[in-house]
């Protein structure tokens, strides 16, 4: 028998159960539910979906989500990965996935690096756009001889 073992997040001082997620614009209300929670003792992790109910506002951002379920589960937001995140047809209700590592090193070994390179700080590219295409094409010259 399956016991189903569903964890609720809410952000408030109230005793309504609801989280208030403040953004720079607007004050919105939303919950996270987490469910189907296994934990993975052989990639040190813990997995599990993740419902967001957020009716009449827009979806938290990743990086809310990450603080979020950091302090549900206890943890600090960088060892947090969430992804695969669908809005229901109509909005209100978003469906992911979120990975919680044990730490750091286990997460950087174990993750793909498109999804490392999804939290890390993008870096400005350098020079002009043309130039990066001049260097690419003279790199496609240069490769494969001496």
């Amino acid at each position: 028998w399956y016991q189903r073992r569903v964890r609720e997040a809410v952000v408030s001082t109230q005793s309504t159960g609801h989280y208030y997620i403040t953004n720079n614009l607007s004050l919105s209300m939303a919950t996270i539910r987490t469910r189907k929670f296994i934990t993975n003792r052989i990639l040190n992790r813990r997995q599990m979906v993740v419902d967001i109910i957020h009716p009449g506002k827009a979806n938290l951002s990743k990086e809310e989500l990450k603080e979020k379920l950091a302090t549900m589960y206890r943890t600090t937001a960088d060892v947090v990965m969430p992804f695969g995140f669908k809005t229901d047809f109509g909005g209100g209700r978003t469906t992911g996935f979120a990975l919680i590592y044990d730490n750091v090193d286990v997460m950087q070994k174990i993750e793909p690096n498109y999804r490392l390179a999804r939290f890390r700080p993008k870096k400005d590219k350098a020079g002009g756009r043309r130039q990066r295409k001049e260097l690419k094409n003279r790199k496609k010259k240069v490769s494969g001889k001496k």
